[in-house]
């Protein structure tokens, strides 16, 4: 019976991080200034103050179109780092911030010429270049909570948890029904709600 109960145990979801050593589970770390100081911000005031903003933006405005004819504001995520993060659409501007991890999703909300105006998951805004961002879409779980997000393996709250994912772990997105997104996570992939997702608008669907 004991050794029953030692394998059922181990056989329990564990909050899960990404594997691979290059990547953290917390992107407040993979952020730096120019002086490679990390942020010192009140991270969770800030977030819940970014994801009040956020709700409100979206529902309070239509979609407007870009120079190249995509909506703003959308979403993109980084090609490849380290990225700059500058004060103006230009590279005579100061740099605020380097990105220093690929693939964190950031929303586009202004566009000058082959600049584009981004804002990232703790409302921190400047201008990268258009050609160092992708279409492709990841999200952030969760950065506004202490808590571990579910990944599930059916689009349902009593569908099994697999893994639990930490605050702040970037993960790819596979397709969205406006309450549930497919998520994948090296080396699984999964269901998470929506609402838990920094990178996707409430009730976007792709």
């Amino acid at each position: 019976m004991a050794g029953a109960a030692k394998q059922a145990k181990d056989n329990r979801p564990r909050p899960m991080t990404h594997p691979d050593p290059m990547r953290m589970s917390h992107l407040s770390p993979s952020v730096r200034s120019p002086n490679h100081g990390s942020l010192t911000t009140q991270t969770f005031v800030r977030c819940c103050l970014v994801a009040v903003l956020f709700i409100a933006a979206v529902t309070a405005r239509p979609p407007q179109a870009g120079a190249g004819g995509l909506p703003l504001p959308r979403f993109a995520s980084l090609k490849k780092s380290p990225v700059n993060l500058r004060v103006g659409p230009g590279v005579q501007y100061g740099i605020k911030w380097v990105y220093v991890r690929p693939k964190i999703p950031l929303e586009i909300y202004e566009e000058f010429g082959n600049w584009r105006r981004v804002r990232d998951w703790q409302g921190a805004t400047g201008w990268i270049l258009g050609s160092l961002l992708s279409g492709r879409r990841t999200a952030v779980i969760a950065p506004w909570s202490t808590n571990n997000i579910g990944l599930r393996q059916k689009p349902s709250s009593t569908s099994p948890v697999t893994a639990w994912l930490e605050p702040h772990v970037v993960v790819g997105l596979v397709n969205c029904d406006g309450h549930w997104c497919r998520v994948a996570v090296n080396p699984t992939s999964g269901f998470v709600r929506q609402k838990r997702l920094w990178g996707i608008y409430p009730n976007e669907t792709f």
